[in-house]
């Protein structure tokens, strides 16, 4: 895809990061861990993912978006990024 700007490497490092707090977290359940801190630990994952979906969503915008609207048919696009948006704001 011309123009890719994505840093797949970093995001590659970052679900790998993510990866290893959740078996943290299945072992501090595992072990009767404080819920408190099994709960931080849930999410300062979900915000690695989240980075992670927004770099991939914003890498997404800036190349097939944007290469539809130049080529006149972005709708099908617009049209699947707004049922991602629906799905992110639940």
């Amino acid at each position: 895809m011309k123009g890719y700007e994505r840093n797949d490497a970093e995001l590659v490092r970052l679900l790998k990061t993510a990866a290893g707090q959740i078996e943290g977290v299945v072992r501090m359940i595992d072990e009767k861990k404080y819920c408190i801190d099994i709960s931080n630990q849930i999410m300062a994952t979900q915000a690695i993912l989240a980075k992670v979906n927004k770099e991939v969503l914003n890498a997404h915008l800036r190349t097939c978006v944007v290469d539809s609207v130049k080529a006149g048919d972005a709708g099908d696009k617009l049209e699947e990024l707004s049922k991602v948006l629906d799905k992110i704001v639940r």
